[in-house]
């Protein structure tokens, strides 16, 4: 049907609905694709062809139309089925994703980017989510997938996600959550509990006290809150509770008849949530009437970006199983979330086992990484340029993350071979200098990685389903 284009047809992208097909085919520039519209173009704009075929370009207004038209191009909600985010800062890699995703029973969210991401790659919210329908059109995804705007910090982030389509909004009041309360007495803890905005948190100490101060049996242990350790937990995290209210409030009101879910996350903190503690937040949560399906708590050991779980992975596993405990007390109505989740092999079994599949594995720079894992194959002066430039931006780049990598354990480019370069990217402290640098990188040198990943885009697709599916596997459904 599309024949007498002589464009390449992506096969997997052909659809008829209606009477009207779409499809993408690629043109003569590296990694370009376009849109084919043949039968009712109405809301498409593109070149016409002799036989009435609409050409158009990738723009945002005809992702909006084909959205209208697809249904299963729309961001929806999820709900409680095992989920991954796949963060995608180059905006092409999707495809790769899909390819992983499939047949695997994890429920994708294929547009997962923050606020801080956005920063620091220049695309907007629209961007990404419509890169990743593009993306998810292109492999031939017809199956529900979200959109995660991810950790929100301000009442102003929300609206232009809410405008771009997003279904999930990971909710990050880490900047009220107070560090400070795992050494302060129990004075200065009480202090601390009654100056909270009491009215946000449509309560006040006195009923918190009547609803906590006594002991709540779990299905493997118990949990009692003593004076001190209700304190704690309110003055720890009472101040993050209320701006959780008050996004969900402001949610309500910007995305008004629209469905959503949330997530909280806490994990980007400085001190471990007690398991009494996550029991104050999910319950907190649940009386404020938060529509939360996840909940990320900061975990023992470290969750650092890109690389192996750090820590005693016993106690880590002991950990999982309380939360995980505390989690079906509620009823089994929320999922735990692994945040800074990618190249966590060990920990995903465990989280499986204890979670039964209530958990969201939530990966950013890893697809990055392997963008440049193939760079380092294909183009070897470019990768080595890039590894010296990003040894000279790790420390300021690393000061909004939580990394332990060091640069004289990352060595210059002139001391490799070739042959070794690409085993940078197996490496706990080049992948770390290598991921967090990644805006500096865009900002410098975008142009022309994008230029070499569009000519290998089946190769980079490739790298990508190969690191998801050993990264999926712990998580497919059985049966």
């Amino acid at each position: 049907m599309l024949q007498h284009l002589n464009l390449p047809t992506i096969d997997e992208s052909v659809v008829t609905v209606d009477g009207t097909t779409y499809a993408l085919v690629t043109t003569s520039v590296p990694g370009e694709r376009k849109l084919v519209v043949v039968g009712d173009g109405a809301g498409f704009v593109g070149e016409k062809q002799a036989d009435g075929t609409l050409l158009c370009s990738l723009t945002p207004e005809n992702a909006r139309a084909l959205r209208q038209r697809l249904a299963w191009l729309r961001p929806t909600v999820l709900g409680l089925q095992t989920t991954a985010g796949f963060g995608d800062r180059l905006g092409i890699a999707t495809p790769g994703h899909v390819q992983a995703t499939r047949g695997t029973g994890v429920a994708p969210l294929y547009a997962q980017q923050s606020v801080r991401e956005n920063t620091r790659t220049g695309r907007t919210p629209q961007n990404v989510v419509d890169d990743a329908m593009w993306g998810a059109f292109e492999a031939g995804w017809r199956e529900a997938w979200g959109a995660d705007a991810d950790h929100m910090k301000t009442l102003e982030d929300i609206e232009p996600f809410v405008s771009a389509g997003y279904s999930f909004y990971t909710i990050d009041p880490g900047d009220y959550v107070d560090d400070a309360t795992e050494t302060d007495d129990d004075a200065t803890l009480r202090q601390k509990a009654e100056a909270l905005p009491w009215h946000d948190l449509q309560s006040s100490l006195q009923d918190a006290q009547a609803r906590y101060l006594k002991r709540f049996d779990l299905d493997q242990f118990a949990i009692t809150f003593d004076e001190h350790t209700l304190l704690k937990a309110i003055a720890k995290y009472g101040g993050a509770m209320a701006h959780v209210a008050r996004m969900t409030q402001r949610l309500r009101e910007v995305a008004g008849s629209l469905p959503f879910e949330m997530e909280m996350s806490v994990d980007e903190t400085g001190t471990t949530t007690a398991l009494a503690e996550h029991f104050y937040i999910a319950s907190e949560l649940k009386r404020l009437n938060v529509p939360f399906v996840s909940l990320a708590p900061r975990f023992v050991g470290r969750f650092e970006k890109g690389v192996g779980y750090i820590g005693d992975v016993q106690e880590l596993e002991q950990n999982i199983a309380g939360h995980a405990s505390i989690m079906r007390y509620f009823g089994n109505s929320y999922k735990l979330s692994l945040h800074t989740g990618s190249d966590k092999f060990e920990v995903y079994p465990i989280a499986m086992r204890y979670t039964g599949g209530l958990v969201h594995l939530k990966t950013a720079g890893t697809s990055y990484l392997e963008a440049l894992r193939l760079i380092a194959s294909v183009d070897i002066p470019f990768f080595r340029e890039i590894l010296d430039f990003t040894r000279g931006r790790y420390e300021t780049d690393r000061k909004t993350y939580h990394v332990s990598a060091t640069l004289d354990k990352v060595p210059s480019s002139a001391d490799l071979t070739d042959a070794q370069l690409p085993d940078l990217l197996n490496q706990f402290d080049a992948r770390q200098v290598l991921h967090v640098t990644f805006g500096s990188v865009l900002d410098t040198y975008g142009s022309r990685l994008q230029r070499v990943l569009h000519e290998h885009l089946t190769e980079y697709h490739a790298y990508i389903k190969r690191h998801f599916d050993k990264h999926l596997a712990p998580f497919r459904r059985k049966g």
